[in-house]
């Protein structure tokens, strides 16, 4: 069993990159910012195809790099697999031909890589496209062939870079999904780089967020995206999140039970989700009776004004913040001011029920 450990400083023209994180055996890290934060930069760094001006890379105490001894093991050498926004796939090849390509490469006989490649296939849901070449994949089958190639070749660190972004809205849900039930099961660890908030909550234990190539955040992702420290965090977070252990239909937050849309099944009592917008979120001073919509007892952090709406700001189950767009209209006729208790009331409909790898602290 392997963890990564990583102490790298970088420093350009115009930019400048610092980071210093660890992850796990079997811990996927999931690494957010903006465009020019600096997430590439640090792949580019992990896999060995850009040199910091110091530092230190270590894997399952291999090092990988050490600016002061001068170690800087080649790509080829490091054992990364990568997983990015476009396939790449060999087109001359076919699928099972494509994921054999790694074990074939590392010495393994044709007969034993083809039986890599089939276990492989059949992992990622696409056992029976092995005999079709790249042109006849649509771009979910490619991204799930890509990823069955990355694994075969037993990689000592998956990357994956933004490996949903080029998929079409039906794709990928169920490309992340086949994330979720691939990346538990593995030992290696796993660093994401991805735009996507809802990436990051259902597949990374933990969450690092880059700003200006600095490390703003590190933390378990509910945490993190749960309560931020940073402006920019919470916006990115863009999302409430409430996690707790799934039951039918639902999830369960402590004393409460947030009914909705289950996205991937789950098992019960497994870590899960609710993840809904703010602006699903209506405001009330009493429980409404006899709804069937979700109920969440609030207490009011601050109201934010934003454009034509107002951002309530709350703290809601095991102290998780939980945030609300109204009307100013609303807030006028409400009375409201931070401080006081009231309820969240959420329709069922407008509930994601993922399962997530980060937990159920309900933080």
């Amino acid at each position: 069993m392997s963890d990564l450990r990583v102490d790298v400083e970088l420093h350009r023209a115009e930019f400048s990159l610092r980071a210093d994180f660890a992850v796990a055996p079997g811990e996927v890290l999931a690494v957010l910012g903006p465009n020019g934060a600096g997430k590439s930069t640090l792949l580019s760094v992990l896999a060995g195809q850009l040199l910091p001006d110091r530092g230190a890379v270590e894997l399952g105490g291999t090092t990988w790099l050490d600016t002061e001894r001068r170690i800087n093991v080649p790509t080829h050498r490091r054992g990364v697999g990568l997983l990015a926004q476009q396939a790449l796939l060999f087109p001359n090849l076919t699928a099972r031909d494509n994921v054999a390509f790694g074990p074939r490469s590392a010495g393994a006989t044709q007969s034993r890589a083809r039986e890599i490649a089939a276990r492989w296939l059949a992992e990622t849901d696409v056992a029976d496209l092995g005999g079709r070449r790249p042109a006849r994949l649509s771009g979910g089958q490619a991204q799930r062939v890509a990823l069955a190639r990355a694994l075969a070749a037993e990689p000592r660190l998956l990357m994956l870079d933004e490996p949903l972004a080029a998929l079409d809205v039906d794709a990928a849900p169920a490309m992340r999904g086949l994330l979720h039930q691939v990346l538990r099961r593995q030992e290696m660890p796993t660093v994401l780089v991805t735009h996507d908030v809802l990436d990051a909550v259902v597949l990374a234990d933990r969450l690092l967020v880059l700003q200006d190539g600095q490390v703003v955040e590190q933390g378990p992702t509910s945490e993190v995206l749960s309560r931020p420290r940073e402006a920019f965090t919470a916006r990115l977070a863009g999302l409430n999140l409430l996690t707790g252990t799934s039951i039918d239909g639902g999830v369960q937050v402590g004393e409460e039970i947030i009914s909705g849309r289950v996205v991937e099944e789950m098992t019960a009592r497994e870590p899960g989700g609710a993840v809904f917008a703010p602006a699903a979120v209506a405001v009330h001073r009493e429980r409404p009776s006899g709804s069937p919509r979700n109920a969440l007892p609030v207490r009011i952090a601050a109201l934010e004004p934003r454009g034509d709406v107002v951002r309530v700001r709350a703290t809601g189950p095991s102290g998780t913040g939980l945030s609300a767009d109204v009307t100013p209209a609303a807030v006028a006729e409400l009375g409201i001011s931070a401080g006081e208790e009231v309820w969240f009331v959420i329709k069922a409909a407008e509930v994601a029920i993922h399962p997530v790898s980060g937990g159920s602290s309900g933080a």
